[in-house]
């Protein structure tokens, strides 16, 4: 079954980051379209690949959203280039399935001159998505006062003359630059989106993407989305769910606190119990997640998502449904969720020990908060879902470690 089509992967990806901070994502889509239209002025490329140098260059910043103040894209861009070409290459590299697209984003702020030593196939594309955004830089900032004479004299040294050779033509013959400013472009790059050819596997490893994207925040909203993961895959298994019900159960819980992205890290990482202003700005993350999911994913594992902090006496929230309305798939990451809390470590209290968390749990399934039969399934088999999602956790954490540590070294050799 299709659980998203390839083109609203795209959207999702971008939708998802916008939560985070929209400008970054505003000004990829434009470089994209930049890129896109030099593309096609150039010619000999097919759709589909064209659709993915524009969701590789739509993404092209996704590393400043890890390594830079997003208010200061001038900066990042202009000033400070390799902290956030190197984390962004890195994602694309061990986490999409556009690997081969990595580089483009390590290099696309290299001047041209050094960027023709390179032995990499796609290193024209490097220059053009290099110029392209400066471009869309220096237009937004400079408004009616751009002019792109201003990029002559660095032809041959630090831009491509081939790229302003393409701009230009893009210009006099898309008019891109009117069209950019007057919002008009978006049609265009979304019917080249069309074009997206991706396999299930490619769609699910770009929504395992979106899980390490929460690790933006902080590593422990990886850790979270991992062992909630695992704990309703198990879950799932034990209760004996159809093949589709499992698949539903799975994106349902890989996707579900994608809207916490939206919420400040002042109160996510807040060393105290919330305020009533600020538990009640934390509940929207829901909203959030349906919002970016709704016509985008299949329904069934948006109503998941949207449930997982519903409870079974009516006490949860967004919409305060009971049992009765719930299946065992959105009661299964209720509780996942649930225990998942109860087994990190939060700014507020310690590492909660196991006789405290059965005991929690059973008073909770006996005031009708949660499923008795799930809690009573989940608290039976307590010592082998804890040991299989330990060894689960450890081993998405050794990737997430890796692509860490390998910004570092990437980033000192390029200092």
């Amino acid at each position: 079954m299709e659980y998203i089509r390839s083109k609203d992967i795209f959207f999702l990806m971008c939708d998802t980051l916008r939560l985070v901070d929209r400008r970054a994502m505003d000004h990829g889509s434009r470089v994209a379209y930049y890129l896109y239209k030099m593309l096609e002025c150039k010619g000999g490329y097919e759709k589909f690949e064209l659709a993915d140098f524009v969701f590789m260059a739509s993404l092209h910043d996704i590393g400043a959203y890890k390594t830079e103040d997003l208010n200061q894209l001038v900066q990042y861009e202009c000033k400070e280039t390799t902290p956030h070409a190197t984390y962004g290459y890195l994602v694309f590299k061990y986490l999409s399935p556009l690997s081969e697209l990595a580089s483009v984003i390590l290099y696309h702020h290299m001047d041209y001159l050094q960027m023709e030593g390179l032995d990499y196939e796609y290193k024209e594309i490097a220059a053009y998505l290099n110029l392209a955004e400066k471009v869309d830089i220096y237009s937004e900032a400079l408004g009616d006062k751009f002019d792109m004479a201003m990029f002559e004299k660095q032809v041959g040294t630090v831009i491509s003359k081939e790229a302003l050779v393409l701009i230009s033509e893009a210009i006099k013959k898309y008019d891109i630059l009117r069209k950019v400013k007057k919002d008009k472009y978006k049609e265009e790059l979304e019917d080249i989106i069309g074009y997206m050819l991706f396999s299930n596997e490619d769609k699910k490893k770009f929504l395992q993407m979106l899980m390490f994207c929460q690790g933006f925040k902080s590593e422990t909203s990886v850790v979270d989305t991992v062992t909630c993961l695992c704990i309703a895959e198990i879950m799932g298994q034990k209760v004996g769910l159809g093949t589709l019900e499992k698949e539903q159960l799975y994106y349902g819980a890989l996707l579900h606190d994608i809207g916490m992205l939206a919420m400040p890290k002042e109160i996510i990482d807040a060393p105290r119990s919330l305020t009533p202003e600020e538990y009640t700005q934390i509940k929207t993350h829901v909203h959030m997640a349906e919002k970016v999911l709704k016509d985008r994913m299949d329904e069934e594992v948006v109503a998941i998502v949207a449930a997982h902090h519903e409870r079974c006496d009516g006490s949860g929230y967004p919409r305060g449904l009971r049992e009765i309305q719930m299946n065992s798939r959105q009661e299964i990451l209720q509780l996942a969720d649930t225990v998942t809390a109860l087994l990190g470590q939060r700014a507020y209290r310690p590492v909660l020990e196991k006789a405290q968390i059965q005991k929690l749990l059973r008073k909770d399934a006996a005031e009708g908060k949660y499923s008795r039969a799930m809690v009573k399934l989940f608290l039976d088999y307590y010592e082998d879902i804890i040991m299989k999602v330990n060894a689960r956790v450890e081993e998405i954490m050794f990737t997430y470690r890796k692509l860490n540590q390998q910004y570092a070294q990437v980033l000192g050799k390029l200092k």
